[in-house]
């Protein structure tokens, strides 16, 4: 089921914000929204995505979700670079979920550049 808000918390309808990433009629303008947009890919379940916007360098084969996890929540606590002009930018964020009747928290400091104009996921450090 497609939610109505984007689970990313822009507060926007999800057709009109990382929707539009996810069926590929858009593309992330910035790292924060290219990391907000694959967050969102693992709310909605969408393993495609993930991999398509991972950089090949550090992509794993593979990717199955685990479909006990509920991701309920998202916090942007930093960004560096990855804006408009840049090459290379990180974003730091805490990622809430529920699994297995116990609420989790991910931390992440993560990495993206622009491969070929496009934003990617290179690898991430937890925090």
């Amino acid at each position: 089921m497609t939610p109505t808000r984007c689970p990313c918390g822009s507060g926007l309808p999800y057709a009109d914000d990382c929707g539009r990433l996810h069926d590929g009629s858009a593309a992330a303008a910035t790292a924060e929204q290219l990391m907000r947009s694959r967050y969102s890919a693992f709310a909605v379940g969408d393993p495609a995505y993930l991999l398509a916007t991972w950089d090949p360098a550090t992509r794993p084969p593979t990717l199955e979700l685990d479909p006990g996890v509920r991701w309920t929540g998202l916090e942007v606590l930093a960004t560096t670079g990855g804006g408009l002009f840049d090459a290379e930018g990180t974003v730091t964020f805490r990622a809430h979920a529920r699994a297995g009747g116990q609420d989790t928290v991910q931390a992440e400091h993560s990495r993206f550049r622009r491969r070929d104009g496009r934003w990617v996921y290179v690898d991430g450090d937890p925090v």
